[in-house]
């Protein structure tokens, strides 16, 4: 959310990101709304002071006559800042909800266009595989192989239901725990946190209200989360930080719930696109300077382009343009691995950062050195979501006899160089972390020959006071 003091001087700048953004908002409209606002709050302070002032004369007063003459004037007053606040109240809705809408001003390296499709390719990394035999898409390999049961699957949940089963969720919980080590080893905190969480919580990110209809929620207005950036943010809801805390890192793991309400009929065959999944997330507060943001936006969408190359899968990195920015997002980055069925780079990651824009919802501030409350600045990357994954690395890594190679760095925790029908076939001495576990259980140390592993107690999530939008929001 976007201060309304820098949106009003700077209001054809704004006007210019909703363009760029492909945001239909009424700016001038807000303008219009917001001096009415101003006025109604400027008449209710000055009836409050002189409220103030005629409680202190009352209370000092030892004529009778004046003292009724006082409280007459007190009686008038409070007659009038009612009516004043009734006024205010649809003022104040119309002012919040216009608010809501106003996009964050994208960085100047931010291209034109108008979808995905306009997004400018940066980066280029490995070799596309070139099969000597028919390859096979990702469904007919786990299916043969047992990975994974898309009958059962639909039976349970319904569309775009699945089962990852035998080495599908062997090799997810490798996945799981390879992440794990490998952000460990660049200091990154590890969270698990609620999936089931409050309204405000998803404002606070930016998912509400522009992305309702792909949201879960209960019958009692809670949310389920689709990454877990929201409930990592919400951690630190009202929070004054310090200074000496940046950067705050984190690498938090969550399921994930979408309706993909919008993508309807985008993808109903296989892992691309389903309802639930699980994600690794790292989620990055810092001090209000963009620079330091840019600097760890490259660090954090390089951080998963490391990832997915010690996989050895085949990637490329774009450039959002304008119209696939979102509104919160002051620049981002997604990374799409290469689907050889397809014959196309599929997205595996989104990179961005936001300024204060999150903060300012979350309410999350620091002093800086010259003792001045600001607000803090966030960014967030995927690190790694499964079952997607498994998409690309099971294309990638087939082979002529229908099994599939395990990359070699997730061997020690999988236990098995190749996944065939056998239950042991290609199984290697495995060490501790290749037992399946059903938590995710972070390393504390990683290396080659030898894996400790330390169990977590959860995180606490403290909630806020009030459960309502309005009052865990600042504007």
């Amino acid at each position: 959310m976007l201060d309304i003091k820098f949106i009003r001087d700077n209001l054809d700048i704004v006007k210019m990101a909703a363009v760029k953004k492909k945001i239909k908002i009424d700016l001038d409209r807000l303008i219009s709304v917001d001096n009415v606002r101003r006025e109604l709050m400027t008449s209710l302070e000055t009836k409050k002071a002189e409220q103030n002032k005629v409680s202190t004369e009352i209370a000092g007063a030892s004529d009778a006559t004046v003292r009724a003459q006082l409280i007459t004037e007190m009686q008038a007053l409070k007659t009038e800042m009612q009516a004043d606040e009734e006024k205010i109240k649809p003022v104040l809705e119309e002012w919040q909800a216009l608010m809501l809408q106003v996009p964050n001003v994208p960085d100047m390296s931010v291209p034109d266009g108008d979808s995905d499709a306009d997004n400018e390719e940066v980066k280029v990394w490995g070799e596309k595989p070139n099969f000597a035999f028919t390859p096979k898409d990702h469904v007919e390999l786990m299916t043969k192989l047992k990975m994974v049961d898309f009958e059962r699957g639909t039976k349970v949940h319904g569309f775009r239901g699945y089962y990852l089963i035998n080495d599908g969720a062997r090799l997810s919980w490798a996945i799981w725990n390879y992440a794990n080590a490998f952000w460990n080893n660049k200091g990154y905190s590890p969270m698990l946190g609620p999936t089931i969480v409050r309204k405000s919580n998803l404002y606070g990110t930016g998912h509400l209200p522009n992305d309702a209809e792909d949201v879960y929620h209960t019958q009692d207005e809670d949310y389920l989360i689709g990454t877990s950036e929201v409930s990592t943010m919400g951690y630190y809801a009202d929070d004054i930080l310090e200074e000496s805390q940046f950067p705050i890192k984190h690498i938090a793991f969550s399921p994930c719930y979408r309706r993909e309400a919008g993508s309807h009929g985008k993808d109903t065959k296989g892992l691309i696109r389903v309802h639930e999944f699980y994600k690794v997330e790292q989620v990055v507060l810092c001090e209000a300077s963009h620079e330091t943001s840019v600097r760890l936006h490259e660090e954090i969408n390089r951080n998963t382009e490391e990832f997915i190359e010690s996989l050895g899968i085949p990637y490329h990195t774009v450039l959002n343009c304008g119209g696939d920015i979102g509104q919160g997002q002051v620049k981002k980055y997604d990374i799409e691995l290469w689907v050889p069925l397809e014959a196309k780079y599929r997205e595996i990651s989104s990179a961005s950062y936001f300024h204060d824009f999150q903060t300012r919802r979350f309410n999350i501030r620091y002093k800086d050195a010259e003792g001045k409350m600001r607000y803090a600045h966030s960014l967030n990357c995927t690190a790694i979501p499964t079952p997607r994954i498994l998409v690309s690395l099971i294309e990638n890594f087939q082979q002529a006899d229908g099994t599939v190679k395990v990359p070699a760095a997730l061997v020690p925790f999988l236990g098995k160089e190749v996944v065939n029908t056998s239950k042991r076939g290609g199984r290697k001495a495995a060490p501790l972390c290749a037992t399946i576990i059903p938590v995710w259980l972070p390393l504390r140390s990683y290396r080659q020959q030898n894996h400790e592993l330390t169990s977590l107690g959860v995180l606490s999530f403290r909630r806020s006071k009030n459960n309502s939008f309005s009052d865990s929001v600042s504007f």
